[in-house]
């Protein structure tokens, strides 16, 4: 059996979660991906400007194999405290390493930075974390803006003023005979996002009547005063999963191969002012080869960047693509 689930999601992993909370109101939210029994884990940070916590301690050379669970937050770095919120759902819960005196959950998490949308004084806190956690459930596939997508935006590259497109979460899941391979992720990037199966242009920098996208490309080659602004800060995160059987070091591969998903929809992306992160989670003890478990999990994450910009829905005066673009294509103008 192999089979794209276009409406499938990361939940299709056995041992996974998802939770989300937001505050539409404000503009800001985020998203939890919860594995009660531990996930062996891994991270690869691609971009230059992260937002993170606990990402060290999944390195494969240090101690700790597992964690009970990732954030993506918005907020900025702001949006880190709401990791602390996790911690305490899941230390009622006695999830986490027992250290003898308590028990302490590894809870790695990464934001991105939303602020610039809807109200910049309102942040993911402890309290929200919490409230994502009580939400998660095994069979969450909710898409657009919600969690962690709430806030995030596409394409500013004219700034802020003239030319967006509403980003959002977006997940996907694949499965080839008995490997599941599911991915969640934010996409709040700064360049355009392509569907790599169609080639439509589906969100970026618009042009000045607002009807097209732009073109990253053109933008950045032309000597115009459209671009002026140089690279603000934005950020794509995301977490794949898996039932494969996977060491911190091979989790750490996929991880990195999972970037490939980004890059094959959002160019540019790795920029000096994007956070770009990217989790891997080990819930199985499938026997399968790293190399395939990071090939499908590059393919399964842009999926879940595409599902995440079609489910975007127009908020705070940034248009969406299925209200604006959806029908047409996007280019240089």
């Amino acid at each position: 059996m192999n089979q794209e689930t276009r409406d499938g999601s990361i939940t299709d992993v056995p041992g996974i979660e998802v939770g989300h909370a937001q505050n539409l109101e404000a503009g800001r939210g985020c998203t939890v991906v919860l594995c009660r029994a531990g996930a062996t884990a891994g991270v690869d940070v691609a971009g230059g400007a992260p937002g993170s916590r606990e990402t060290d301690a999944l390195r494969p050379e240090n101690v700790v194999d597992r964690a009970h669970a990732v954030l993506l937050s918005g907020g900025s770095a702001y949006g880190l405290d709401a990791a602390g919120g996790v911690m305490r759902y899941l230390e009622e819960q006695g999830i986490g390493y027992d250290i003898g005196v308590a028990v302490v959950p590894i809870v790695p998490c990464a934001v991105l930075n939303d602020l610039a949308f809807g109200d910049p004084k309102v942040r993911p806190d402890a309290d929200m974390g919490y409230l994502a956690c009580g939400q998660a459930s095994p069979s969450e596939r909710s898409q657009g803006n919600v969690g962690a997508g709430t806030g995030a935006c596409i394409g500013r590259l004219a700034g802020n003023a003239r030319g967006m497109v509403k980003g959002g979460l977006g997940t996907a899941s694949m499965t080839v005979g008995e490997l599941i391979v599911g991915a969640i992720v934010a996409v709040n990037c700064n360049g355009d996002v392509t569907d790599p199966e169609t080639g439509e242009v589906l969100a970026g920098t618009l042009n000045p009547g607002r009807t097209a996208v732009a073109g990253a490309r053109h933008l950045l080659t032309t000597r115009n005063e459209q671009f002026k602004e140089g690279f603000p800060t934005n950020t794509t995160i995301g977490v794949v999963a898996t039932n494969a059987a996977l060491t911190k070091a091979t989790a750490t591969r996929v991880a990195m191969m999972t970037q490939d998903g980004f890059a094959r929809t959002i160019a540019p992306i790795h920029t000096l002012g994007d956070g770009d992160v990217s989790f891997c989670l080990s819930t199985g003890s499938l026997q399968a080869d790293a190399n395939r478990v990071g090939a499908i999990a590059a393919w399964v994450m842009a999926r879940a960047v595409v599902n995440a910009v079609r489910a975007a829905e127009s908020l705070h005066g940034v248009p969406a693509y299925r209200d604006l673009l959806a029908g047409s294509r996007g280019g240089a103008s």
